[in-house]
């Protein structure tokens, strides 16, 4: 018998089961304009991605383990849980360490028990704490002569200022630095400040959300510390399940795990992880002609640090078997205004990856919600697109355009709570499972 007759017989067999358990597959899906036309294939995917089963991922993420700077132990236990739920899948999981640049951290305790994690300066004391009363000094304009034992904020210092140095000067226990943007500028998110010379003192980089939290209700006295975190390790996680019928490509569905400081990184990038994981659960028995590779970078937010060191230790052949790179950043955002779900390359062509989603989307009713391809780089495809991988990024941004990103971006408030929906998380997890899983079963 040929091998097209034994995968399609294998599909229809799978397709079966799915309707038998779940009829709801056929009816119009949430967000849908339409009833879906799905094709056989399409059945044992679309029929069993639950948005509710990767949320159990993304709580863990998020919830449990919070910020995940690339390198540090905060990382490292986001690593262990992937790698765990991919063995358990029976997948041939390995992990891939790569060095990446030292760490300042740092944490604030309030009186009410609540901490707080945001950036240090490496021009400020490490490894030190401080504890004492606030002082808002603005932008340090109004600087009080004597602020001895004060944990000083400082708020839009104008460039150039010597506010900081000033604070140190007068007697500073500790020095906060804050940005606030106009409501509709986005809210910024924790730093590392840099600064013309070292001080002897704590410096903090804090995010929009600690500014305006320390203003509605000052405490009446905080502790922060600051953390070196050196010779710093980072890791990708990659599971892989091989073609079934012997076919010598392969399909990517990829996502990074890390976050900024001060950040639980729900929808950055904790949604496209959590879809990944998701996606394994559902197609790991699937019958295909290319093997299927899920991928999970460390440090993304270093600059693509882990897909970078996976790409560049790629053989050429092994560069060339690789048939399309499907990569989740942001895929489940509830900020209103980010309605569309964009098909992102780097040069803003087709290529096997966005021609699959796009025809996902048709068959699934979804094709009004879909835009693009449009060019953008900034995430994990960039590395791919350079060694001539077909991929892209796929995530949901305002309509006008995908530069209209959720104004709770890289910050303390990109929680479950506060920045993901999970109607938008299943639309993503059916186009990237369907257009995937199309793309694996394919020998051309």
């Amino acid at each position: 018998m040929r091998r097209r007759s034994v995968l399609t017989g294998a599909v229809a067999a799978a397709g079966a089961v799915t309707l038998g358990l779940n009829p709801a597959a056929r009816a119009q899906r949430p967000g849908a304009s339409r009833a879906p036309e799905l094709l056989l294939g399409d059945f044992p995917v679309v029929g069993r991605v639950r948005a509710r089963r990767a949320m159990e991922h993304l709580r863990v993420l998020s919830d449990r383990i919070g910020q995940r700077i690339g390198g540090t132990e905060s990382e490292h236990r986001a690593r262990d849980h992937l790698a765990g739920v991919l063995r358990d899948l029976r997948y041939r999981v390995r992990l891939q360490p790569f060095a990446v640049p030292d760490k300042y951290l740092s944490a604030l305790a309030l009186p009410d028990g609540t901490t707080w994690h945001a950036g240090a300066s490496r021009f400020g004391a490490l490894g030190a704490a401080a504890t004492g009363p606030l002082l808002d000094a603005d932008t340090g304009a109004a600087l009080p002569a004597d602020v001895t034992g004060r944990v000083v904020l400082l708020v839009n210092v104008p460039t150039g200022s010597t506010a900081v140095h000033d604070a140190v000067a007068r007697g500073a226990a500790a020095v906060l630095i804050g940005r606030v943007n106009a409501p509709l500028a986005g809210k910024t998110s924790a730093f590392s400040p840099t600064l013309a010379s070292a001080v002897g003192v704590p410096v903090l980089g804090l995010a929009q959300f600690h500014v305006e939290r320390l203003r509605a209700a000052p405490p009446a006295s905080l502790t922060v510390s600051t953390t070196h975190h050196a010779s710093l390790t980072s890791y990708n996680v990659i599971a892989e399940r091989p073609a079934t019928f012997g076919g010598q490509g392969v399909v990517m569905v990829t996502a990074h795990y890390d976050s900024v400081p001060g950040s639980p990184g729900a929808n950055d990038d904790g949604s496209g992880t959590a879809l990944v994981l998701e996606l394994a659960r559902v197609l790991r028995h699937l019958p295909t002609h290319r093997a299927l590779r899920f991928a999970l970078w460390g440090s993304e937010e270093q600059g693509l640090l882990g897909s970078r060191h996976y790409v560049g230790g790629l053989a050429d052949a092994e560069a060339a078997r690789i048939a399309g790179v499907f990569q989740n950043d942001m895929v489940a955002t509830s900020h209103g205004p980010a309605s569309a779900y964009w098909l992102l390359s780097v040069d803003g062509g087709d290529n096997a990856t966005t021609r699959e989603v796009a025809a996902a989307a048709a068959r699934l009713g979804y094709d009004p919600r879909v835009h693009g391809p449009v060019a953008r780089g900034s995430s994990d495809h960039v590395p791919f697109h350079e060694r001539r991988i077909a991929a892209a990024n796929f995530s949901w941004r305002g309509e006008g355009g995908p530069h209209q990103l959720e104004p709770l971006y890289h910050t303390p408030e990109d929680t479950i709570a506060g920045n993901v929906s999970a109607e938008r998380l299943q639309v993503s997890l059916e186009l990237i499972g369907a257009a995937a899983y199309r793309l694996a079963c394919s020998r051309a």
